[in-house]
């Protein structure tokens, strides 16, 4: 393939990507979208693989590279859990980061490229930011992994001075950058590029250790941009246009869409990044004095959850995190059909960080056959709240928590919460009372209308469904 025919592949390629974020941002075109982002990436593939800077000699490893990888991709795509998925996207970033610093070290030794003066300076720049990127992508990532699956714990690491350590890091590198630029050899600038990966490496995983659980989806998004950006430095290292802007896609649109999920938690990037918020979850959340929430628990049936609904006129269901380990989206779906074949208006409120990653449960909905037209963003449904007959949460707790707007002094204060104790009754389905992923007590379970529906989600909501149709 000429140089002229892998550019103009490369162009369409590019063109496909922007129609695919484009079909990815609604439900309804999500499918289309994602046709285009493979349509899109096969023939990028296809044009790297036969384009001039391939050889033919290499062209067998690259298949055999491709077998293994795809063949990992279709496994991991067939047996990979919905509630795994957010662990999944961490481990995937991962790998962006690591391809990162595998370019960028095998770039600085390539002796097939000889450059001089300014262009050297500069290539070697591209090197060391890559690798300065892809590896705090790369252990951040893998953290994130761990904390999202449950083998590391939610809590934060707080070291003492951890922002003196971060900024001691920060010069160090800097430092060294300054060394690896003036080094006369390969020999003598790998040290200081050893040296920066390590350190690079360290402040990936003190900074997502350092980040609690209740702001991990955030962390979800912001490891997509450091993705993006990683698979950018790449592009640069190896002078391919397409990677430069399929990675500037990526990390753009991450980075907007950190900062969107940032205002949907009432915070600011710098306080995501610098830590501290959330603990482990999954005990109940001691409060003392005044700030104990007031009132009793009020549990409630399967059978009388059943009868609520069956009066009911309109219904919005809250799900979470609970729900995608109950597995519990296709019963909702059965329950959603069967009251709106009895003429109950069905919405489902969304809000932005439900779930552990961006859009959680919307793909879970969507995987259900939930129609896309009753799924409603936060700010489309709040206000309906109080015309609504029955609020039905279903292992949702932080963003449903009224203390983010009656208690100045709770750490979610301020956070946009769906507010569905403003509903005639609400129903909350959890295992126990144990706190939400950001450990604060939650004064909801408290409230006079409030019913408690305990256990299991999927057998809870499997005998809602049998007293229904009873």
């Amino acid at each position: 393939m000429s140089e002229s025919l892998t550019t103009v592949a490369y162009l369409g390629a590019t063109i496909l990507f922007i129609l695919s974020l484009g079909g990815l941002s609604n439900p309804e075109s999500s499918r289309r979208g994602n046709l285009y982002g493979m349509v899109g990436m096969a023939i990028a593939v296809l044009a790297t693989v036969f384009g001039p800077r391939v050889t033919a000699a290499g062209i067998p490893w690259i298949v055999a590279a491709m077998v293994v990888g795809g063949s990992i991709g279709l496994y991991a795509a067939r047996t990979v859990k919905m509630t795994q998925m957010p662990e999944l996207v961490a481990i995937m970033h991962s790998l962006v980061g690591l391809a990162a610093c595998l370019v960028g070290f095998a770039s600085y030794i390539d002796t097939s490229i000889v450059l001089s003066g300014a262009e050297k300076t500069i290539h070697e720049i591209e090197i060391y930011i890559g690798i300065l990127i892809g590896a705090v992508t790369f252990s951040g990532s893998v953290i994130a992994f761990g904390k999202l699956s449950g083998r590391i714990g939610g809590k934060p690491l707080l070291l003492p001075a951890r922002h003196m350590l971060n900024l001691a890091g920060l010069l160090v590198v800097i430092w060294f950058g300054r060394e690896f630029i003036h080094a006369e050899t390969v020999q003598a600038g790998m040290t200081p590029l050893i040296v920066m990966t390590v350190i690079a490496l360290l402040f990936g995983i003190h900074m997502v250790m350092a980040i609690g659980g209740a702001d991990m989806p955030v962390v979800v998004s912001m490891l997509n941009s450091y993705s993006g950006w990683a698979a950018a430095a790449t592009g640069f290292m190896l002078s391919n246009d397409l990677l430069i802007v399929t990675g500037a896609l990526v990390g753009s649109s991450g980075a907007i869409l950190s900062y969107i999920m940032c205002r949907a938690m009432n915070r600011n990037f710098i306080s995501v990044i610098a830590g501290g918020f959330g603990t482990g979850g999954g005990a109940p959340a001691a409060a003392a004095g005044d700030a104990q929430p007031a009132g009793e628990v009020v549990p409630i049936s399967a059978v009388e959850t059943a009868e609520l609904l069956r009066e009911a006129k309109h219904v919005i269901i809250v799900p979470g995190y609970g729900m995608a380990v109950a597995q519990a989206q296709h019963t909702v779906f059965e329950i959603t059909t069967h009251l709106r074949g009895m003429g109950v208006n069905v919405r489902f409120g969304i809000h932005p960080v439900a779930g552990r990653m961006p859009g959680h449960m919307n793909v879970l909905l969507a995987e259900a056959k939930v129609p896309y037209d009753i799924v409603m963003e936060m700010d489309e449904i709040n206000e309906d709240f109080p015309d609504t007959d029955v609020a039905m949460v279903i292992g949702a707790n932080d963003i449903v928590n009224p203390a983010a707007q009656e208690d100045p002094a709770s750490p979610i204060a301020g956070m946009p919460v769906l507010e569905v104790w403003k509903a005639r009754t609400s129903v909350v389905m959890k295992r126990s009372m144990a706190s939400g992923y950001a450990g604060v007590d939650n004064p909801l379970f408290y409230k006079d209308n409030n019913r408690m529906l305990f256990g299991d989600a999927k057998k809870m909501l499997d005998e809602v469904l049998v007293a229904l149709k009873s």
